[in-house]
Formats: structure tokens, sequence, C-alpha cells
């Protein structure tokens, strides 16, 4: 005859949570209740808050994203079962606060963290500059939460978990050659409306650079456009495989002449070939490696706007885009008085050292 527990339901609750959190750790406890991070970065008005509210059937006006602002979402699993909860975190200004990624990217959330890169499809001049700098800042600080996680497991005695080590099947396409983005990465391409009646050939320069990219980082890429119903109900598939571990679909376009629709390992450096080069010759291109050759033939299109130009502010108060007429008025006051009590704090200091 089995056994039956005096516990409460409650009580054999606490004691399930118990043993897993002392099965698996702390850092754990989040994949336990089905908890997700997801981190949006990428062109500055590239159309991320926009992207993001339609992916969430969020029925509200998009807003200018000011410095790093969190949202989260939440998606039913059924009756009496906890929902999964997808803390989303985006970062607004493009390159010029790419400090901030160290306020999502955390040794608790690596675990079960997704990368979102949104570019504006519609600048292509500022395409390459915007991916390099903000994919290098977050793999800069994936590393090192990841380096300081290892440590810390070190000092417990437990077995240390890598978190470049992402995994991949052994048949992967290109494998050997690939350098995979440390967590989940998806590269969405943003205002396809715009992008699409461009010219043929720079359209194909694009297309199969983002292509190339995207493979080597065993990333998935989507085109998409808040104008279209059905690239907007695509890329939400995408979104909700990152924040809810939904499927994502099988469907799959790598033509150039359409929206791009690419999931994670359905692409190889074979469909990809070399990059689409009219006016240049790559062997006048002295290139350390092939993502680097891709970078210049790329530049050499589309010139890179001057980071000289393209200066963007760090002080998010000086951003016009943000502007307060009265607020900015009583501001420029302050800054005016600030500015007069140094110069007569200096003076002071002047008539100080003369006396002494």
């Amino acid at each position: 005859m089995p056994k039956i527990s005096s516990d409460t339901i409650w009580e054999q609750a606490a004691a399930e949570v118990h043993s897993r959190e002392a099965e698996g750790g702390e850092e754990d406890a989040g994949e336990t209740l089905g908890e997700r991070t997801v981190f949006l970065m990428g062109s500055k008005s590239g159309g991320k808050t926009s992207i993001l509210l339609r992916c969430l059937d969020r029925d509200e006006p998009s807003k200018p994203t000011l410095a790093l602002e969190y949202t989260f979402g939440r998606r039913a699993r059924g009756h009496n079962i906890p929902k999964d909860i997808a803390h989303l975190w985006e970062l607004g200004g493009g390159t010029s606060l790419s400090d901030l990624v160290q306020i999502p990217i955390t040794a608790a959330s690596i675990r079960s963290l997704s990368v979102i890169l949104i570019l504006d499809l519609s600048k292509p001049n500022a395409l390459w500059g915007t991916m390099e700098k903000l994919l290098q800042a977050a793999q800069d600080q994936l590393e090192k939460v990841s380096s300081q996680a290892q440590q810390a497991q070190k000092a417990k005695h437990q077995p240390a978990v890598h978190l470049a080590a992402r995994l991949l099947p052994k048949d992967y396409p290109d494998r050997e050659l690939i350098s995979p983005f440390p967590v989940p990465l998806l590269i969405i391409g943003s205002k396809y409306d715009i992008f699409q009646v461009f010219d043929s050939d720079k359209k194909k320069v694009v297309c199969k650079t983002l292509r190339f990219v995207a493979h080597y980082y065993a990333a998935s890429l989507i085109f998409t456009s808040i104008k279209s119903e059905s690239l907007i109900s695509k890329t939400k598939s995408f979104f909700s495989h990152l924040a809810f571990g939904l499927d994502r679909g099988k469907t799959v376009s790598c033509d150039s002449s359409k929206p791009l629709v690419i999931p994670a390992g359905s692409d190889s450096f074979s469909q990809i070939g070399s990059p689409h080069t009219t006016d240049v010759d790559i062997t006048s291109l002295h290139a350390k490696n092939p993502k680097d050759l891709w970078k210049k033939v790329y530049e050499r299109v589309f010139p890179q706007e001057n980071t000289g130009e393209q200066r963007e502010l760090k002080d998010p108060a000086r951003d016009p885009q943000y502007s307060e007429p009265q607020i900015d008025a009583m501001r420029a006051q302050k800054d005016q008085e600030l500015d007069q009590y140094k110069r007569n704090a200096a003076k002071s200091w002047k008539g100080l050292e003369l006396e002494t």
C-alpha cells in the first residue's frame, strides 16, 4: 500500500523547489520557473521599440528609447501552471550608449540570455559600423561575466560552466569555420519597405553580407517591416522562440529580391558564395580573414559614415529628439549660473594664492 504523505500540497511544492535549487544552484532557479532574458540593441531610430511592441501584441504608440529601458512579457502555459516570463531590455541611442550592455548582461542572466540586433536596412552606410560596435560590446561583456562566473564556481569547488562553448550540432554547416556568438543571436533587418526599392546590385551586397555575418555567428536572420503584417508575423515567431522557447517555424528564404528569412543552421558559405562585387577587385584588398574581406568589400560599396560626422551625444539631455523647451531653457540658465560660479571660484583661488 503506497505511503500517504501528511504534507500539504504547498509543503510538497516548497520541498520540490528547494530540492531543484539544491541540485541546480540559484542560477538555475530562473530556468525552473520559465524565465528568460532578451536584450535588444541596434541602429538608432531603427524601429526597435515598434518591433518589440508588435511582437508583444501591445497596441500603443512607440516612444524614443531613453538610454536603457526594461519591460517584460508573459505567456500562459496551461491551467494552474506558472506563466513563462521574458525579461526584455532595450538599448537606445544606437552605439553611443554601448557601455550600458553591462546592465542586462550579468552572471545571473547569461544562462537564459538571447540577443537581438536590429539593423536599419534603409541606412546601409551606417550598418556595418553599428553592427560591429554593438556585437563587440555585447561579446566583451559576455566573456567578462562568464569569466567571473567560472572563477566564482571554482571558489565554491563547483564544476565550471563555459559560456563561450555554445554547443552546435555536429552536422551544423561549416561548424569548423564559424565563430558562434556566445548566446543565441537574432539579426533583424528593419524598414524593409524602404530597402526593397533599392538598386538590385546594392540589395545583393547588403543581403549577402548579412547572410555571411549571420552564418559566421551561428545567428538567425530575418528582414521585416512594421508595415507588413506577414513580415511582422514571421518576426514574432523568431522573437517568441527566444523569449518563450516556441517553435520559430520552418520558412526559409535566401532570395535577395525577397525579404530574407534564414533560421540559424539553414545557410552555408557555399550557398552564400563570395562577396558580391561589381567594381571591386577582391585581390587588391588586403584582408586579414574572411570576415575582414567581407567588411572591406561592403565598405567599398557603402562607405561608412565618418564617426566624427555622426558623433552621437553621450548626454541624452542634449539630444534634439528629447527636447523639452521649458526644461531646456531652465537647464541652459542653470548651466550659465554654474559657469559663472566656476569663474568666480577660480578668481577666489587665485586671490588666495597671491596673498600666500
